[in-house]
This record gives C-alpha cells, sequence and structure tokens, in this order.
C-alpha cells in the first residue's frame, strides 16, 4: 500500500513561490532582511502561566518524565514479551509512527523539549544520581572531564549513520523485538556516560536523537534565553553554569549569559530554577533568527548538518517504490544476496555522500568568485547552515505523511499493546487507514507545500547573510558570490519536491 504523492497543482505553486523568492533576493539590498523582535512566553495568555510552572518548579517536569518512562517501560515489555506482526504491537507502532514522526514536527513549536522528559536520561540519572530531581552529591559519579578529542559531535554524527542503517537496512522498524533491544542500549549508553563524566556529555557529544533535536532547534519558534541581558553581564554566581546547592549545574556547560544559540540547550529548566534574579525565561522568536544570524559555524557541526540533510532525503528514497526495483537490480550486478544488505549499504553511502560532494564543489567555486583569502574550511562550515531550512522541511514534509495517515488506529495498540491475538491488517483495513487519514488530503499538501517553500525562502536569506558574514575586505554582497549556494539550494529543494510528489510506500 502506498500513500499519494503531492498534486500537480500543489508543485506548480511550490515553484512559483520559488521563482519569487530568487527574484526577491535579487532585488532586495543583502543584509536587509527583518527578523522581527521576541515576545516572552509568559505574556501570552494561558500558555504563560504553563510556561512559568515549567520554570519554576521542578514538578511539572517530573510528572512528564514519569509518564515518559512509563510509555517506554511499556515499550520495551512490548517488544520483549508481545506479538512480532509490527502494526499490532505498541513497540514499534508508538516508536516509529507516533514518536519518531511527531517528535520532529514538535521541535518547530517546542524547541528540545523532547530532551527535558527523554526516557534514556531519565532513567540513567535516577540510576546514577539516585535523586528524582535535587543535586546529587560528586560520588554519584567518577565525574571525568570528556576527553578533548570526543567532545565534539562526530560520535552523534556516526550514531546517526548508524541508526538509520538499522531502521532502513535492517528493518528495526518493522521488528518489535529488534525496537526493544535498540532502547535498551540507548539506556546503557546514556547510564554508561553519566557514571564515567561530568554533566550529560551523552546528550551533548553521542545521541543522535539529541543533537537532531538540538540543530533543528535553531529553526524552531521558542528560545530559552535572558530576560535582560544587563543583568547576567553583572552576574557574580554564574548559578545557570555551576547550580545550587539543591539544582544541578547546566547538563551541557552553557552560560545563560552568552548564550546565542540552542544546539546544546536539553530545556531541563536548571538554569530557569537556579537564576537568583529569575531572568531567564521562553519566549516567541522569528524561526530565521538564530540559524541566519546567531549560530555559530564549527566544522563538525557543518557535517552533522549536511548528514542530516542527506539522512532525511535517504529515508525518503527508501520508500519509493522505484528504490526495491533499483536495489535488487543493483544486487544482481555486484552479486549481492540474501537480506542485500551489502546492496543497501552501499546505497545510502552514494545517497548520503552525493549532497555533500555536490555542496563541497559549489563551495569551492565560492571560494573561487569571492577572490579573498578565505578558507575553504571556514567557508564550508559557514555556509553549511543553508542545509539545515532544507533537511528541516522536507522531514517535517515526509514524517507528516506517516504520522497524518499511518496513526490510525493506534488507540486500538494502546488498549492491546501486547498485541495478543491480532492478525495482521487486512487488505481493506489497509485500504481505511489510506482513506481516512486525521486531517483532510487538501490540508495535508498544503501543509506539505507551505513547509517547502519557507524551506527555500530560509535558506537563501541565510546563505545570503552568512556570505556577507565571511566578507572582510568588501562592504557590499555581490550578487553572483552566492550563484553556487544557490544552484545547491534549488537542486535539493527540486529533488526534495518531487519525491513528495511520488507514491510513498506505508511504514507498517
Amino acid at each position: 500500500m502506498t500513500h499519494p504523492g503531492l498534486p500537480e497543482t500543489w508543485l506548480w505553486i511550490v515553484l512559483l513561490a520559488m521563482l519569487i523568492a530568487v527574484l526577491q533576493v535579487y532585488i532586495r539590498q543583502p543584509g536587509t532582511s527583518h527578523l522581527g523582535g521576541f515576545i516572552p512566553v509568559e505574556k501570552i495568555p494561558v500558555v504563560g502561566r504553563i510556561a512559568v510552572l515549567f520554570s519554576r518548579s521542578p514538578w511539572p517536569l517530573i510528572i512528564f518524565k514519569f509518564i515518559s518512562v512509563s510509555l517506554f517501560l511499556m515499550v520495551i515489555a512490548a517488544g520483549l514479551f508481545g506479538t512480532p506482526i509490527a502494526e499490532r504491537n505498541l513497540a514499534t507502532t508508538l516508536t516509529w509512527t507516533i514518536w519518531w514522526s511527531g517528535l520532529i514536527v514538535t521541535v518547530f513549536f517546542l524547541g528540545s523539549a523532547w530532551c527535558a522528559v527523554c526516557p534514556w536520561d531519565t532513567i540513567a540519572s535516577w540510576l546514577v544520581k539516585h535523586r528524582l530531581w535535587k543535586r546529587a552529591d560528586a560520588s554519584s559519579s567518577l565525574g571525568l572531564r570528556m576527553p578533548k578529542m570526543w567532545r565534539n559531535i562526530w560520535p552523534a554524527l556516526i550514531m546517526f549513520v548508524g541508526l538509520t542503517w538499522l531502521e532502513l537496512g535492517v528493518g528495526v522498524t518493522t521488528s518489535p523485538y529488534a525496537t526493544a533491544i535498540l532502547a535498551l542500549v540507548m539506556v546503557v549508553l546514556a547510564t554508561s556516560y553519566m557514571a564515567v563524566f561530568e554533566g550529560k556529555p551523552f546528550c551533548k557529544h553521542v545521541c543522535p536523537v539529541g543533537r537532531t533535536v538540538g540543530f533543528y532547534s535553531q529553526l524552531s519558534m521558542v528560545e530559552l534565553r535572558p530576560r535582560q541581558s544587563e543583568i547576567c553581564a553583572d552576574c557574580k554566581t554564574l548559578a545557570c553554569y555551576h547550580g545550587t546547592k539543591e539544582i544541578e549545574p547546566c547538563p551541557t556547560h552553557l552560560v545563560m549569559g552568552t548564550l546565542i544559540q540552542s544546539t546544546y540547550c536539553t530545556s531541563c529548566s536548571a538554569c530557569t530554577m537556579s537564576c537568583p534574579d529569575q531572568n531567564i525565561g521562553w519566549r516567541v522568536r522569528s524561526p530565521a533568527s538564530e540559524a541566519i544570524q546567531h549560530a555559530r559555524p564549527h566544522w563538525d557541526e557543518a557535517w552533522f548538518m549536511l548528514g542530516l540533510l542527506g539522512l532525511t532525503t535517504f529515508h525518503g528514497i527508501t520508500m519509493m517504490e522505484f528504490w526495491e526495483k533499483g536495489l535488487s537490480s543493483f544486487a544482481q550486478i555486484i552479486g549481492d544476496s540474501g537480506q542485500l544488505i551489502w546492496s543497501f549499504s552501499l546505497g545510502m553511502a552514494i545517497v548520503f555522500i552525493l549532497p555533500v560532494l555536490l555542496y563541497a564543489v559549489l563551495i569551492k567555486l565560492t571560494q573561487s568568485l569571492i577572490l579573498e583569502s578565505i578558507s575553504f574550511k571556514k567557508l564550508f562550515s559557514t555556509l553549511a547552515f543553508i542545509s539545515l531550512p532544507l533537511a528541516f522541511v522536507y522531514h517535517i514534509a515526509h514524517n507528516l505523511n506517516h504520522l497524518i495517515r499511518e496513526s490510525r488506529g493506534f488507540t486500538g495498540v494502546l488498549l492491546n499493546p501486547l498485541g495478543r491475538d491480532a492478525l495482521p491488517y487486512s487488505s481493506s483495513e489497509l485500504h481505511m487507514r489510506h482513506m481516512n487519514p486525521l486531517i483532510s488530503e487538501q490540508l495535508l499538501y498544503a501543509l506539505q507545500a507551505g513547509l517547502m517553500i519557507f524551506g527555500f525562502w530560509l535558506a537563501l536569506q541565510i546563505l545570503q547573510r552568512r556570505t556577507l558574514d565571511v566578507l572582510t575586505h568588501q562592504t557590499s554582497l555581490r550578487r553572483h558570490f552566492m550563484l553556487p549556494g544557490m544552484v545547491f539550494i534549488i537542486s535539493i529543494t527540486l529533488f526534495n519536491l518531487w519525491l513528495l510528489a511520488q507514491p510513498m510506500t506505508m511504514r507498517m
């Protein structure tokens, strides 16, 4: 069974909007984009009271952590002892259809809120620190400092590639037992890192989900920041960084007074509760502000952003009807058989490397056009931010198909989490799921088209601002400097748009 692709009418709407966006970049003076101001969340009716409650008391988060851990334990039990039928087992349906599909969507509205209630980190904290929330004794962990060579996100990128390989190549998404084992492995890793090192290095450097959420949080509508920068400038305690007698220090070693990007913020609320001046809070912002001008470029982070782009596109490709046929033909050529693991791995490597190679070539061309002494590494890292909105919007648009079309029947799974006496979906049941999405198909198409337009526009804004930032000897940005970057943005957007227009195979 397949989902219908984006209709041709919506494709033309997106293409027209892309043309207008390109013309706007050429007409408007570079560097004049208006990113808007900020609105403190506490000033928003109803939502403000909830935000203040989460900022001032640990109990709301503790309650959500208990809920998260309870669902996690249900996933483990269902995966280990329930039916092997993926669509009838809570482990696979909750993990891959509800959680993973919905998580990326929620990042846009809630930033890295998931990290605050993550069951992997919560269980690890309870096991190592023996506390619900209060500051643990120093003896609860070895407290070693993370080795300098590991203080980057290369491990997270490797984990993300490995997770994608397990998910799509080995078929973890269709195996409740494998899903449960994978979840347990993540808890063991989180616990081991916390028991040995100070803070939460697993969350910051290793966790593929946390780093994905962290980078996408740069495009979120909310951020955790100081209310008044002057108060932080005069602060003598740095309680947000060091913590207090009862409250833990920042687990990822951030100082709120100098924080300009949300990549490593886990939304744990330690800083909001420890600040003696109550100067830290949530605020609504333009989703464009951080990625356009605030986030700092780093070599490993650039590769992770490009990895996000390649792997999200790869997810889409593997769910197209042509993928299985192409994989089988490729396997015959190289003599692969069985589960076609080698064929899949080579195909995955090619899809992952191609956009990176295209980007690298175009960066080299940009370097030659600028005619300044700018290193390739610096230019590569700085302009890599253009890949972030392209990956994010396609990731959401792709996941919406799964979430809207495949979550039908989840209530029945929740009532029978082990899937006892359940049978696989019949053809008629699959047809009913297909024909009755949670929202109308036209609204789904409008959301997908709007996302692609937004990502394309935002990538152009980032390209314009970041190109201007790398110039040191010129006061104005010549538009032909941006041409290679625009070729990259247009190429990726058109390919992802084409993917959305194809019939997509159901996950389960």
